[in-house]
């Protein structure tokens, strides 16, 4: 294998691993807004539709702070109780679980 070759390698696995953390971080949000959906008393189509701005809030900035604020914001408006450690650790659980789901289709 050739130097040429074993970059073109590295260039497509490095792309091919982007891609799949790009995947796995839109799945997670999605999981996400689902979850905090449901702690906000949305059902359906408005469960679906809060769960879509959780994912724009992702392409605020670079990392997940912004999607931790949009969460932590609607929670703050709507009096839920949850811990800024819970919504963090409910954010690592999904990223796992969506890792999964895009590795096995």
């Amino acid at each position: 294998m050739s130097m040429k070759d074993r970059e073109d390698a590295y260039e497509n696995k490095f792309a091919h691993d982007e891609e799949l953390r790009f995947k796995a971080e839109a799945r997670r949000n999605k999981l996400l807004g689902l979850w905090a959906a449901e702690k906000l008393g949305k059902t359906g189509e408005e469960a679906d539709a809060y769960a879509k701005e959780v994912v724009l809030a992702d392409f605020e900035e670079a990392g997940h702070e912004d999607v931790f604020r949009k969460i932590r914001g609607d929670f703050d408006a709507a009096g839920i109780e949850q811990s800024d450690h819970q919504i963090r650790r409910t954010m690592e659980e999904l990223l796992a679980e969506a890792i999964e789901q895009v590795k096995n289709g």
